[in-house]
């Protein structure tokens, strides 16, 4: 079967399984990436294990959702273009539908006493979920010496420095290329017969490229001519467009810088809408990163002056078309060429630099939704250069943190899955309104 173990599906069958994964796939990028394992592994055995691994190596490489990256890609090397496409799809819009209605509700329903109650104990767990992320993937990214000292250095620059996201990734990414130029060349890849359209072409690559590109960058310009940049689509149009550009290390890694542009640059959105929308967007199947389809229906239902419902929806979409994209740029460029990039050894020392900045990158985003969940006011320390949001220790909501205290006791201790933990928490909060706490 041209290097894959088993027979290739055909292209209904194969469409039926990725539906699947698609509506099944909670837990974040782990467990997505282990259900895709099990389903396309063990038990169908259409993809043999170094090619499974390949492949998600190549998207730990991309920026963007690894998980629906991989799906994207496994779909392509079943079925082509046409298999990624349908794969990356059925991954993506099954939580698309189901954010886009729990952000139609918010919108609406916000000032709800119980809905308030449910949404204020949903915050709180987010907390602890962010936390448990940091030690997940601290474990997984710090090994050396030099990647603890990237870490920290990375939190101090986006927590107190305020350095931008992209040029700490950057940085991270040239500091390891350097640590990695020494290192002895990698054992060569089994040289395994892959199908006709997984080889690299000069057309094949032109083809790709004009194609997907024009399709993200064309309706990018068309929107700045159109409506002119400083209008709210064209600016989310852009900002969506940076995101699919720099998001290295997954939805966590980026969501602090996100947070920093919806609320403190653009004013799309407040802390605690930003809060709301993490909490949302893990409860739902899909790539965490669908929280930015609630960063534009939130934002443009408030600014976009068509009206909450039609300007949320407009705004929604322009998330979707301008988040996910490129992601199918990415892999149908990309993907042909992964058998040279695998060899080169700088490379991995620098993925694996970046991958050490995202841990801090992460720490300052726990920081960040920590002082807006147990604080009710929250202020700054300045001292030249650096400026560190600091909590008015006054206003600690004991309330907000004895929900969070116990979503991370659950998480933590007691291995508790997500949902049912933000479920749980949530309906703390609506005990806490109901008893006028």
């Amino acid at each position: 079967m041209d290097g894959m173990t088993g027979q290739r599906p055909s292209f209904a069958e194969a469409t039926r399984v990725f539906a699947r994964i698609g509506l099944l796939s909670f837990g974040g990028p782990a467990g997505q990436i282990a259900l895709m394992h099990r389903t396309l592994v063990d038990e169908r055995k259409w993809l043999d294990e170094a090619r499974f691994l390949h492949a998600l190596n190549y998207c730990m490489l991309l920026p963007g959702p690894e998980a629906m990256q991989l799906a994207t890609y496994c779909g392509w090397l079943l079925h082509g273009v046409r298999g990624g496409l349908v794969a990356g799809l059925l991954f993506v819009l099954p939580g698309a539908a189901v954010i886009i209605a729990l952000s139609a509700v918010y919108v609406t329903a916000a000032g709800v006493p119980l809905v308030d109650g449910f949404l204020f104990g949903l915050k709180a767990a987010v907390l602890a979920v962010v936390v448990e992320a940091l030690l997940r993937v601290s474990k997984r990214a710090l090994r050396r010496r030099s990647d603890h000292v990237i870490a920290v250095l990375a939190f101090i620059a986006i927590a107190a420095l305020h350095v931008p996201f992209p040029l700490i990734v950057l940085v991270a990414g040239l500091v390891g290329a350097g640590l990695g130029q020494g290192a002895s060349q990698t054992a060569e890849a089994a040289d395994i017969a892959m199908p006709e359209w997984t080889k690299p072409t000069w057309r094949r690559f032109v083809t790709s490229l004009s194609a997907w590109g024009l399709l993200w960058l064309g309706p990018l310009a068309a929107l700045q001519l159109m409506l002119g940049p400083q209008n709210l689509f064209s600016q989310q149009a852009w900002f969506f467009s940076v995101m699919a550009t720099v998001t290295f290390g997954g939805a966590y890694a980026v969501l602090a810088w996100v947070a920093q542009q919806a609320v403190e640059v653009y004013g799309w959105l407040s802390p605690d809408d930003m809060l709301t929308g993490l909490g949302l967007a893990e409860t739902t199947p899909g790539p965490l990163i669908l929280v930015l389809v609630f960063v534009g229906f939130v934002g443009a239902a408030k600014g976009a002056g068509l009206g909450a419902m039609a300007g949320g929806l407009a705004g929604a979409l322009v998330a979707l078309w301008f988040t996910f994209v490129p992601c199918f740029l990415w892999i149908f460029v990309g993907a042909p060429y992964v058998e040279t990039l695998r060899q080169v050894e700088w490379l991995r020392a620098a993925l694996a630099s970046i991958s050490a900045a995202v841990v801090g990158i992460i720490a300052n985003l726990a920081f960040w939704f920590g002082l807006h969940v147990l604080f009710g006011s929250v202020g700054e320390l300045q001292s030249g250069p650096v400026r560190l949001a600091w909590p008015h220790v006054a206003s600690l909501d004991l309330w907000a943190a004895a929900i969070a205290l116990g979503s991370g006791i659950a998480l933590l201790r007691f291995h508790a899955g997500i949902i049912a933990t933000l479920a749980a928490a949530g309906l703390a909060g609506v005990a806490v309104a109901l008893i006028g706490g």
